[in-house]
């Protein structure tokens, strides 16, 4: 790894360096929290967490050809602990808090490269987005994207650790929950390009409204590179109060025209996508979107207007664009022998929740929704549980399964407004749907499986796969 020495990576996070070997000194070759991703050369840094404490797995990392270990324990304090011989120890870097170097490590790693460094951010759609950039980028340069959900003050200097000389460019997602949260991870990840996908409804319990969303937001611009661009979705009001940041004019993409890249002409394919036309600037391409749903077609604008700033040609953008593929838990159609399954379950809050039920609505049969909670929502959350179950009966939802304490209130609002043909049904927890989803379903029915992360619903899918 470029400049990671030892000594440079003590330096960089206020460590105290000890049992340095002689010689040359040696770059290591990854920085790893996990163990059992240490590679020979590497550098393991021991962080004491609520369930693990990785300092018990220092022996074993120094078995496996680890160059150093990142420590907030001395070699007497660990034998103590967990009775692991100080004689074992290599070398090592004494620090006050492992998960603070770990953040200064990826600062100093980042200053050191000079590749494109794409930052996205906003309440919904950032995978989404971040795999449609990543996809067109591809067909161009060498590129390392943020994996699964990597995203915070943890997953994002991993991923930043990540870069290696082969890649050209680096496509990063940067979530937050809180206040000063994305100004750390705009400190680590100093990005070129921010993109902001939209402000909408999540994290209300800590920032308390959307312009509290876009006030935390758009702290990704406080370490954003001098000459760094802002491309944003233009269909956003909160958004639209943007336009010029550090003397560059903000880009806009999205549905509406005259934006700096836009779409329209929209042929709605169901769930197998949809076609349109992409105008980039002067120059109109035809695209084939593979991932249905308006909001995936805002997600190919985008990419397209990131791309265009790298030197992308119209084709590698076209051809980036029809081959991007969804991620496992984000909008993932699953073709199952009796039902086809939209698989939405790793995260979720209102603006998402709705969305996701009007991709529900593209399907050929019945339409069903197994919703569960939505967590973090502050002091509105029934209300806007109540508005999701609302939402679902009025866009004519088939059978709406609700799961959850919240879901409750999601229950209630879709009652009220249900038809007399649709069905709605309330379950106190998971397993009380699993036991009854089977006898539920039709075959041919389209169903939708979305909650927040915590509520499990990837056991959902899991079971509708088996069935």
């Amino acid at each position: 790894m470029l400049n990671m020495t030892l000594e440079r990576i003590a330096q960089a996070c206020g460590g105290q360096l000890y049992g340095s070997p002689e010689g040359d000194p040696a770059e290591v070759t990854c920085v790893v929290l996990d163990s059992r991703k240490i590679e020979q050369g590497g550098l393991f840094v021991a962080t004491e967490g609520a369930n693990v404490d990785g300092h018990k797995f220092i022996g074993q990392v120094f078995e496996k050809g680890a160059l150093a270990v990142v420590t907030e324990k001395t070699p007497e304090q660990v034998e103590q602990q967990h009775g692991i011989p100080a004689g074992c120890w290599g070398v090592w870097i004494l620090v006050e808090d492992s998960l603070q170097a770990l953040k200064d490590i990826a600062e100093y790693y980042r200053s050191q490269l000079s590749i494109p460094v794409i930052g996205i951010t906003g309440s919904v759609g950032k995978t989404s987005t971040k795999e449609f950039i990543a996809g067109v980028l591809s067909r161009k340069y060498k590129v390392l994207k943020t994996e699964g959900n990597f995203n915070n003050e943890v997953g994002l200097p991993l991923t930043l650790l990540r870069i290696r000389p082969e890649h050209q460019a680096a496509v990063v997602e940067m979530g937050i929950s809180d206040f000063g949260e994305m100004h750390r991870l705009s400190k680590m990840a100093k990005p070129d390009i921010c993109v902001i996908t939209n402000i909408g409804q999540c994290h209300l319990e800590n920032l308390k409204s959307r312009e509290g969303i876009l006030k935390a937001k758009t702290e990704i611009f406080d370490f954003m590179s001098k000459q760094g661009r802002v491309c944003v979705n233009g269909d956003d009001d909160m958004l639209a109060t943007l336009d010029h940041v550090k003397g560059q004019k903000v880009l806009r993409f999205g549905l509406g025209s005259g934006l700096d890249v836009y779409a329209d002409a929209i042929e709605d394919n169901g769930l197998l996508g949809s076609k349109a036309a992409l105008h980039l600037g002067e120059q109109t391409i035809n695209i084939q979107v593979p991932l249905p749903g308006r909001h995936m077609v805002i997600n190919a604008t985008a990419a397209a207007l990131v791309a265009g700033l790298l030197g992308l040609s119209p084709e590698q953008i076209r051809e980036g664009i029809a081959g991007v593929e969804a991620v496992s838990g984000r909008s993932h159609i699953m073709r199952l022998e009796k039902y086809t399954v939209i698989d939405d379950c790793y995260n979720a809050n209102p603006v998402s929740m709705k969305a996701a039920i009007d991709l529900l609505g593209m399907a050929r049969g019945r339409k069903v929704a197994v919703l569960g909670d939505m967590f973090e929502l502050g002091e509105n959350s029934d209300a806007l549980h109540a508005g999701v179950g609302r939402y679902a009966a009025e866009k004519g939802v088939d059978v709406i399964l609700c799961t959850g304490e919240n879901s409750r209130h999601m229950y209630a609002g879709a009652l009220k407004c249900a038809g007399s043909g649709q069905q709605v049904q309330w379950f106190a927890t998971r397993a009380e749907l699993l036991e009854q989803l089977p006898g539920l379903l039709q075959e041919g029915d389209g169903i939708l499986v979305k909650a927040s992360h915590g509520m499990g619903f990837d056991k959902v899918v899991e079971a509708l796969a088996k069935h």
